[in-house]
């Protein structure tokens, strides 16, 4: 079951996310999220504006994730190209703390079931993520930079086309 996250939910969110920063850094990607990413203050942001999503079975939460539908100013600019510039829902801090498999397809169905255009990016490093991706239909479409300046790889899937992103 997928559900909006509340405050009830905080504890097992940073248990979520401190489980996927070290599969993260035992994967070799220790530095896209570090010791302390996401930040409490973003986790909390999450449950506040209710961009905030958990996975859960049998009420034990196993996987996080956030959706936001405001345009996100870090993909304004792309050293490539999007696949179009229909409005997108943009899926951010996914993690899962292990327990399940098939974690990323999970939020993929529900989110496609809201939106026909996804953009998301990850860490070069992340290996993992950038496979299930490209498995999960989405398209390699450049390279952004986050606020601070650190480059993340950019993909996005589309229901309304199958033009291939320009890179």
């Amino acid at each position: 079951m997928i559900r909006r996250s509340t405050p009830d939910d905080f504890s097992d969110l940073i248990r979520i996310y401190a489980a996927a920063r070290s599969i993260m850094e035992q994967s070799g990607n220790p530095f896209q999220w570090g010791k302390s990413k996401p930040s409490l203050e973003l986790i909390q942001s999450d449950i506040v504006n209710g961009t905030g999503y958990l996975l859960e079975e049998n009420g034990r939460p196993y996987g996080a994730f956030a959706l936001l539908f405001d345009p996100d100013p870090t993909y304004s600019e792309i050293e490539g190209s999007w696949k179009n510039n229909a409005p997108y829902a943009a899926l951010h801090r996914v993690a899962s703390d292990g327990s399940h498999k098939q974690v990323l397809s999970e939020i993929l169905i529900f989110c496609r079931a809201i939106s026909k255009e996804l953009r998301i990016d990850t860490h070069e490093d992340n290996c993992i993520m950038r496979k299930l991706l490209t498995r999960e239909g989405f398209e390699y479409c450049g390279v952004i930079h986050l606020a601070d300046g650190s480059p993340r790889l950019a993909f996005q899937w589309s229901a309304h086309s199958s033009n291939r992103c320009l890179t």
